[in-house]
């Protein structure tokens, strides 16, 4: 353990030891889960989630509840570090050896938790392996692996780190990363398919098509397919669960459930619309939270889950967090301040720089893209997908799809859209007359926050009329980035990976 972090968690201990632990946590997440997935936020399909829509009846869900970022390990981090990427150095997927703030998984186990981890461990600490969990559950402990796509696997693990914490005498962490829908999709790989079926599988006559996408064969098939991997991740939800209450640990442990990012399509995951960022939260504190309750007022998003974890659980926040705990608001309560949150992105995978900001109130959404020069192509994780290559087919001949293409590769510097009545975000509002009030107001708010978090992007925010600033600024980021690379510090994925993942 690098001596700085060593220190900083030792100075941490002494106040976090000082509490006594008394609820259990158990952190749920999907990967690649849109929020309008689930029939509780409104899926159409019937059947979509019966297990989430069963949690969601035994407490509170967020309707507006947001991740930061659009791609899995720099959001991962967010949740873990109650810090914006540009404060908590996780902007790609690349190992921070030494990131100089203390990892949620450290904090609890400080304080006398039994901490682990299924799936998804290595994007979810600054580097790997993280000495922070006390099991890593991707295995038994005979040693034999269990596979990412096994629903029933999810519930094996949570039931024997369980019984693991009970017999340290400990109350328990727990983040159980379910792989669904992440790609390969139900229907994509054959011997994962023959063995874990979900307990639905939907046809691509009964799904609905994104508004944002456009209605097509090929499309609707695709579609199925993450549909029935929604399905299966539900049914891994199900299996944690059951584990859950035949422990006995029910009525002792706060069960949040949330997604890293939306769907593995275009203008969903590796971007920030509505549809990227937005995120069905779901928590359940015995006791606390009312069943069935749903909070349509407030906006909370990753950033805040550390500190609201912590004040669940009675322990200190450590300095210079960037989040706000709204544990006031799951006991009914209501908080100031609730009326906007922001997202950013900064790198994909492969290490390619397509800085973003975002700042998302109830009504609309602003996006500065300052990579945006009507020349650049953005790198995506759905470049892969049958959708994205049904697109450009179809935009040979089809003026609209053509223009929806155009928009995915190079986007806008800067972009504004009503959400409430274009959640699509089809109608860019940027420079009209009619809503020039709603755009100074929120770009003055995203300065505010960029001053406020020291954003390095403040600078190039504030020149975003002047393409040639655009351009010095971007190639700055990428000479940054490939120096980094150079000294094997970024944009080198941790294992090789298939076409269209992360």
């Amino acid at each position: 353990m690098p001596p700085r972090r060593l220190a900083l968690l030792l100075a941490l201990a002494a106040p976090l030891l000082a509490a006594t632990p008394r609820w259990n946590l158990l952190l749920v997440t999907a990967d690649d889960l849109s929020c309008d997935s689930l029939g509780v936020y409104g899926c159409p399909l019937p059947g979509a989630t019966p297990e989430m829509d069963r949690l969601a009846g035994t407490g509170l869900r967020f309707a507006h509840a947001f991740v930061q970022v659009g791609n899995c390990m720099p959001s991962r981090n967010v949740l873990f570090s109650g810090r914006y990427p540009h404060n908590n150095r996780i902007e790609g997927f690349y190992q921070v050896r030494d990131p100089g703030w203390p990892h949620l998984s450290d904090l609890l186990r400080a304080a006398g938790y039994y901490t682990g981890i299924r799936h998804k461990v290595e994007h979810s600490t600054p580097y790997s392996p993280y000495p922070g969990w006390d099991v890593v559950l991707d295995r038994r402990p005979d040693g034999t692996p269990l596979h990412q796509k096994d629903p029933a696997s999810y519930g094996e693990s949570a039931r024997r780190a369980i019984a693991e914490a009970r017999h340290a005498g400990k109350p328990f962490f727990l983040n159980l990363n379910l792989s669904d829908p992440h790609k390969p999709f139900f229907g994509e790989d054959a011997a994962a398919d023959a063995r874990y079926r979900p307990s639905r599988v939907f046809t691509p006559a009964e799904v609905p098509v994104p508004g944002f996408l456009f209605d097509d064969p090929q499309v609707r098939a695709e579609l199925a397919r993450y549909h029935s991997s929604v399905r299966r991740a539900d049914d891994g939800l199900g299996a944690i669960l059951a584990a859950l209450r035949e422990s006995g640990e029910e009525e002792r442990t706060v069960v949040m459930f949330l997604s890293d990012h939306g769907m593995p399509l275009p203008f969903a995951k590796t971007q920030l619309y509505f549809h990227s960022t937005r995120t069905p939260w779901m928590v359940r504190w015995p006791g606390v939270t009312r069943a069935g309750a749903i909070d349509d007022r407030h906006l909370v998003s990753g950033v805040d889950l550390l500190p609201t974890v912590l004040e669940i659980l009675g322990q200190a926040l450590p300095p210079g967090v960037d989040g706000r705990s709204f544990a006031e608001l799951l006991r009914g309560e209501t908080q100031a301040g609730r009326d906007h949150i922001v997202a950013e992105y900064n790198e994909n995978s492969g290490g390619h720089r397509h800085p973003m900001r975002t700042i998302v109130t109830r009504e609309h959404g602003y996006l500065f893209n300052p990579w945006s020069d009507g020349k650049r192509v953005m790198a995506t994780a759905t470049r892969g997908s049958d959708t994205f290559r049904r697109m450009q087919a179809l935009a040979r001949t089809d003026p609209a799809v053509a223009a929806r293409l155009d928009l995915f590769e190079h986007r806008r510097p800067e972009e504004l859209y009503h959400y409430a009545s274009d959640p699509d975000a089809l109608r860019n509002l940027i420079g009209q007359r009619a809503h020039r009030a709603t755009e100074e107001k929120l770009t003055a708010m995203l300065e505010a926050w960029m001053v406020r978090t020291r954003d390095p992007l403040l600078e190039v925010f504030r020149a975003r009329q002047d393409p040639a600033r655009r351009a010095n600024f971007m190639q700055a980021v990428e000479a940054e980035a490939e120096a980094r690379r150079a000294k094997g510090g970024g944009g080198k994925r941790k294992a090789p990976a298939k076409a269209g993942e992360r």
